[in-house]
């Protein structure tokens, strides 16, 4: 079916002029003939890439709200932020409990060294811990 469709295409781009519109859009497509088949080749790749482009549209949506943040450090408070979440969120943490952990811990955190714990990547939530035994 695809074969097919690049035949159409190819008999169709002739008959268009190299100014429109239609003969752009074809002739992307002509070039790209290899490419845009591969996926035909190997089960495991997609037609498209929208699984990725959903996955990344909340950074670029992010991005664009950063240019109107009041300043650049408010930006890059923001953005630290942000990508604390999201590492959250890729890490199987609830923003929410770890947020409201952090926030209390930070303070009560001595040694600089020791802050590294409560980036997502290596916090534990506190509801997996065991209990206190009393002695």
């Amino acid at each position: 079916m695809l074969n097919d469709m690049f035949d159409w295409m190819e008999s169709v781009i002739v008959k268009t002029t190299p100014q429109s519109i239609i003969y752009k859009a074809l002739q992307y497509s002509i070039k790209r003939r290899k490419e845009l088949m591969c996926y035909t080749k190997d089960g495991k790749l997609h037609i498209d890439n929208n699984p990725v482009e959903n996955k990344i549209r909340p950074t670029v949506i992010g991005k664009k709200n950063y240019l109107f943040m009041g300043s650049h450090e408010a930006a890059q408070n923001s953005a630290m932020i942000y990508s604390l979440l999201i590492s959250c969120k890729a890490n199987n943490i609830n923003p929410e409990e770890w947020l409201e952990d952090v926030l209390v811990k930070i303070n009560q955190t001595e040694k600089k060294e020791d802050l590294i714990h409560l980036l997502p990547h290596r916090w534990k939530s506190p509801r997996f811990q065991p209990a206190d035994v009393p002695e």
